[in-house]
């Protein structure tokens, strides 16, 4: 027995030091993150601008134009409007939209591989309180970059802590960076989807409901319009993107799914659905790009139901009004019948 009691023990005593062990690092860690966080109840607000070697030059974002093995240096300014002096963390990365179609980029620990891994900039800035720095940035273009829409931004960050809970914040400018070249102006339309919802009232017509999803198969990118027709028997309605072009940039090899509702159309059976997409550059204006519209055909079946219903239950009001049209005619009948013959009504 005691032999075993120790060797029930060994495991415990190391569990129970592996534990603190553990305990030991996260503290080393909560020590180290805390070290490089903003301090406690301070009060960081910055912004960051596109500007020039003199300061912000009132752009919203910075649009660069190059061919392949040429560079340029543009300028951001960040502007510290806290109450005391600030390190902030300057990094670039690659640039992608967000599934609402926001500009983003990815986070600094990923490495780039496209239009970020151009970008040269200072590791960090200290900026005093309440003033403004003017960081510059060199965007170098390989000799074998493709020709088209490179995505990229910079952004000023900081760190905070959160309770214990370490909070990257980081404020950025997007950075168009466009390679020239032989430019295409390509989109694709796949995965569509269309649905009929009825109206509850017979005599109003429903709606169909189309998805669809956008890719951009060229080599800048776009703002697509788009253009959705059905076609009934009653006739035909029509749908046209009134989104903001924000909301429907798609960069090159990325792509978007899109929501239409097409009211108005009437349930006669089949609804022929015409989707067009014009792959309409986004930014400056691209001259002699031909951009091809698109345009995809689909099918559905749509059954009155709601109509055939009122048929069915007018139907049933007529039956019923003749059945008991005709049953009071015989009544009456069999009355002057019996009075005819002077037979009692009671008999």
């Amino acid at each position: 027995m005691p032999t075993k009691n120790r060797s029930q023990g060994a495991p415990a005593l190391l569990a129970a030091l592996a534990v603190l062990r553990a305990v030991g690092t996260l503290l080393v860690a909560m020590v180290a993150v805390a070290a490089f966080a903003v301090p406690a109840g301070a009060d960081t607000t910055w912004s960051v601008v596109p500007a020039n070697a003199d300061g912000p030059d009132g752009r919203t974002a910075i649009d660069i134009e190059l061919p392949a093995g040429q560079q340029v240096t543009e300028h951001i300014a960040v502007i510290n409007r806290s109450t005391q002096p600030v390190d902030f963390a300057i990094d670039a990365n690659d640039g992608y939209l967000t599934t609402k179609g926001y500009f983003d980029m990815r986070p600094p620990e990923a490495t780039p591989v496209d239009g970020g891994a151009w970008i040269t900039v200072p590791e960090k800035v200290t900026i005093a309180a309440g003033a403004t720095t003017v960081v510059p940035i060199t965007v170098a273009i390989p000799q074998n970059a493709t020709p088209g829409d490179h995505p990229a931004g910079v952004t000023a960050s900081v760190d905070a802590v959160s309770g214990q809970v370490r909070v990257h914040n980081r404020v950025g400018v997007r950075v168009n960076i466009r390679v020239t070249g032989t430019f295409a102006a390509k989109i694709a339309v796949s995965n569509i989807q269309t649905a009929y919802t009825w109206s509850w009232n017979p005599f109003t017509p429903g709606t169909v409901e189309v998805t669809y999803t956008l890719a951009n198969t060229g080599n800048v990118r776009l703002a697509p319009d788009s253009r959705i027709q059905t076609s009934t028997l009653a006739g035909d309605n029509t749908w046209d993107d009134t989104s903001e072009a924000r909301a429907r940039e798609i960069m090159p090899g990325g792509s978007r799914t899109f929501t239409a509702r097409i009211t108005g159309t009437w349930p006669l059976g089949p609804i022929g659905t015409t989707i067009w997409a014009i792959p309409s550059p986004a930014g400056k204006p691209l001259p002699g790009v031909t951009a091809e519209r698109v345009a995809i055909d689909t099918t559905i079946w749509a059954i009155p139901w709601p109509q055939l219903t009122l048929l069915a239950l007018l139907a049933l009001a007529v039956l019923a009004l003749r059945l008991t049209s005709t049953r009071r005619r015989r009544r009456i009948e069999k009355l002057i019948l019996l009075n005819s013959r002077g037979t009692p009504l009671g008999t």
